[in-house]
């Protein structure tokens, strides 16, 4: 397929290529019709633009700055500028998307939201615009998640949003989308489901990409307001991948940006991690066809790292699609990794990451003294770390 037609994905059915589609019981099919015939309504709805980018301005705070780490570069060799979206409101990209989909679910008469989350950033932003919006909120999390992050659980309740901890399983954000399935089909008529991440049934990947695109159309035209033509390099972490593929989207058909997703590695590739896409093979899981962590009777296996964000087994379908097309790259960073480029960041320039993109800036660390001085790496901060304070704390103390 030709680089200028990647983004008219998905087809027809929503696949990207052979991932996406719809998988589910069919008492979701109509509501995953009417969902996808109100989005492709407001795709070019001038009004609904209007409310929703005045949001993002006035309330979120966009567009969020490009930064040029001056210490960062120095210490790695490449020219290496930062898109902060640590600085929206509620302190990471979630909330661009749940603004979206809450205006969404307001044209389709829905005032009953629930979310899944397991770092707590999506359930926060789902919360904040539940209270913004005057609509009831209820956020599934995993107990295990919510014992690692509790001031993101703190911060949700304070908004006037339910928490149900999940139990069953793993206990984390796996576990935590099973549940929040379960409730939509059982109240799906007054019910709208606030997917975070670009994963789960037609049209949810469509859905979150065009939310978030905001980030990669604001890349792209930032950096050639800064520097004057686009980065070699577009670095982001990937556990689900909204965050990757709302910055990868503005550079989709630029055959010399080369985009890397940053996966986890946990304690190992050959031990317990989060990489779906260095060690999965594709399957069906919630809704969707992408590359999973399975045995070899199709069982999903237990995904580990960590940050709460990028422990999931799956991953969206678009990044499936982009890895075979070999459009994007997929690597990893263990825990250990992660944790170096937490402290790197911190101690360089004064910005504390989440342990998402953490993982990211733990890869940057052996990568980037690979290039050249010149070569330019444009990383997506994609959170803030207040939520992961008291995980590294413990992990250093714990000496992972």
């Amino acid at each position: 397929m030709e680089y200028s037609q990647i983004n008219e994905l998905p087809d027809e059915k929503g696949r990207y290529g052979d991932y996406g589609g719809q998988f589910v019981p069919e008492t979701l099919m109509a509501a995953l019709t009417e969902l996808s015939e109100a989005f492709e309504s407001i795709i070019n709805d001038q009004t609904f633009y209007k409310e929703f980018n005045s949001l993002l301005h006035d309330y979120v705070g966009r567009p969020s700055p490009i930064y040029y780490a001056k210490n960062l570069s120095n210490k790695l060799g490449a020219q290496i500028y930062i898109k902060r979206e640590d600085l929206n409101h509620t302190g990471a990209h979630k909330i661009n998307n749940a603004l979206g989909q809450a205006l969404l679910a307001k044209k389709l008469g829905k005032n009953r939201i629930i979310a899944e989350t397991g770092a707590g950033q999506h359930g926060v932003a789902t919360a904040t615009v539940c209270a913004q919006m005057g609509l009831e909120c209820i956020v599934y999390m995993g107990e295990e998640d919510i014992k690692r992050q509790s001031p993101n659980v703190y911060r949700m309740r304070e908004l006037g949003s339910e928490i149900i901890s999940v139990t069953s399983g793993t206990s984390t954000l796996k576990d935590a989308i099973n549940e929040a399935i379960r409730d939509w089909v059982t109240n799906v008529q007054n019910t709208h489901y606030l997917i975070g991440s670009a994963v789960g049934p037609h049209p949810y990947p469509k859905i979150v990409r065009e939310f978030q695109s905001v980030i990669g159309k604001e890349s792209r035209q930032q950096m050639f307001d800064r520097i004057g033509h686009l980065p070699n390099y577009v670095i982001a972490c990937v556990g689900g991948g909204s965050n990757a593929i709302g910055i990868f989207s503005g550079f989709l058909r630029d055959e010399n940006v080369n985009l890397i997703g940053v996966e986890a590695a946990g304690e190992g590739l050959e031990k317990k991690h989060a990489a779906t896409m260095s060690k999965g093979k594709p399957g069906v899981l919630h809704g969707s066809m992408s590359y999973l962590l399975q045995d070899e009777n199709g069982q999903i296996e237990e995904a580990h790292s960590i940050s709460a964000g990028l422990d999931y087994p799956g991953v969206g379908p678009e990044h499936s699609y982009l890895k075979d097309i070999e459009k994007a790259q997929y690597v990893s960073a263990s825990d250990i990794e992660a944790l170096s480029g937490f402290k790197l960041l911190s101690r360089l320039e004064g910005i504390i990451p989440a342990l998402e993109p953490a993982h990211a800036i733990g890869y940057m660390e052996s990568w980037v003294p690979t290039l050249s001085k010149n070569d330019v790496v444009l990383l997506l901060l994609s959170g803030r770390g207040d939520k992961d304070l008291e995980t590294v704390a413990n992990a250093f103390e714990e000496k992972i």
